[in-house]
């Protein structure tokens, strides 16, 4: 995440509203449904003035801390969950790992809400299943963008944040007994998952590899799809936890 409340996106051209003016090619008539999880009353009822003023989101809750922030979105599944990390009774951590393991809420895409810029916390939201980060302080123009990226299936997650992200992985041994195997992989997808975690974009990515960005993207899609990876972000975790990317390079 950049300083000054800045968001980081996706790749460059994802993400974008569609033809007909939907967020992420949703149609103009159904909207982004947003649940709103943050324990400070004031920051809740800015987030919502702001998203409910903009056509094509609808705010369907809001919950002041991370067990009823998990009963909202069981209960109302939205597209996107903005919740925040530290919380009375239940942790957003917690709260994301609780909504990424159930399966009837493959859908919902968490995106964290945190003070600071890449702390401590980012690290484990990650592995719990977020798809993105948000500073509290973020430009509003920032924070819809931020919506639309995520609606549009893509991690907010940007080549900026992932090269942060990786001071964090080399500094840890890969945990090769928990990460999938890379057998599932072709040679192929685990190039372009080991460049995306470098913090490569899908036209970078296409650049190296001599391919189309089209290609590039579907790599990473069939990457994710065999991993099990809810998204780019998780891509990342695993790469690392595998032992395919290391801090001196990428792996076979």
């Amino acid at each position: 995440m950049r300083g000054g409340g800045a968001v980081d996106g996706g790749d460059a051209g994802s993400g974008g509203s569609g033809p007909d003016g939907g967020y992420g090619g949703r149609a103009a008539g159904r909207p982004v449904r947003v649940a709103l999880v943050d324990d400070q009353a004031l920051m809740r009822a800015g987030f919502r003035a702001l998203l409910d003023a903009e056509d094509g989101i609808e705010v369907v809750g809001e919950a002041a801390d991370g067990l009823r922030g998990v009963e909202l979105v069981r209960a109302q599944v939205p597209d996107i969950a903005l919740v925040d990390v530290q919380m009375p009774l239940m942790t957003g951590i917690e709260a994301t790992r609780l909504i990424a393991a159930d399966p009837r809420l493959a859908a919902v895409r968490v995106v964290m809400l945190t003070n600071y810029g890449f702390d401590e916390y980012v690290f484990e939201a990650l592995r719990a299943g977020a798809s993105g980060f948000l500073l509290k302080d973020t430009e509003p123009a920032d924070l819809l963008r931020a919506i639309e990226v995520v609606a549009g299936g893509e991690a907010l997650l940007s080549p900026s944040v992932t090269r942060t992200l990786i001071g964090e992985f080399v500094a840890r041994p890969p945990d090769r007994a928990t990460a999938p195997g890379l057998e599932c992989l072709t040679r192929r997808e685990r190039e372009v998952t080991a460049l995306a975690a470098r913090g490569l974009t899908n036209e970078e990515i296409a650049a190296h590899m001599v391919i189309s960005p089209f290609t590039a993207k579907t790599h990473i899609s069939r990457a994710m799809t065999k991993l099990g990876a809810r998204d780019r972000a998780q891509l990342v975790v695993f790469a690392y936890e595998s032992g395919l990317v290391t801090a001196r390079g990428t792996g076979a």
